[in-house]
């Protein structure tokens, strides 16, 4: 799952190392902000390739076979494992078994969440991920 933040590196990483090892193609699922009224959701598009953009280097020096999904989140909220459970019915519909999340995801998507939609909808299995550490930026100390 990726969803357009920092931790999509570490989450792009550790999904292409647990689908090598399993010799499986990858799913990418790109969250997304709500819909317009009236409009179909589209794998191959412009916001879709931009968050998956982070991850599709990383999916190509592996040489795996990718497959792009999009989850819009919904505009009302539907309690706080609707936008989880919305996920994994995306994730299930592809054919996914086991979902890499972010432990510090976005709200109602961070690993913790899902894992207890997935325990109560009876799958797929939940990988968390930890968020990339914070480091500050180092710029070079002019000589005293």
């Amino acid at each position: 799952m990726l969803a357009d933040r920092l931790d999509d590196t570490a989450v792009a990483d550790a999904a292409v190392r647990l689908a090598a090892a399993r010799g499986g193609p990858l799913l990418l699922i790109a969250v997304l902000p709500p819909l317009p009224p009236r409009t179909v959701p589209r794998p191959d598009g412009a916001a879709a390739r931009a968050v998956m953009g982070r991850a599709l280097p990383r999916v190509a020096r592996a040489g795996l076979a990718h497959q792009p999904a999009v989850y819009h989140r919904p505009a009302r909220r539907g309690g706080r494992l609707g936008e989880a459970k919305d996920l994994l019915d995306v994730a299930v519909a592809h054919g996914c078994s086991l979902l890499v999340v972010s432990r510090s995801g976005p709200a109602g998507l961070d690993a913790c969440t899902v894992m207890e939609g997935a325990a109560i909808r009876g799958g797929p299995f939940i990988h968390a991920v930890p968020p990339v550490p914070w480091v500050p930026l180092a710029a070079p100390r002019p000589p005293a």
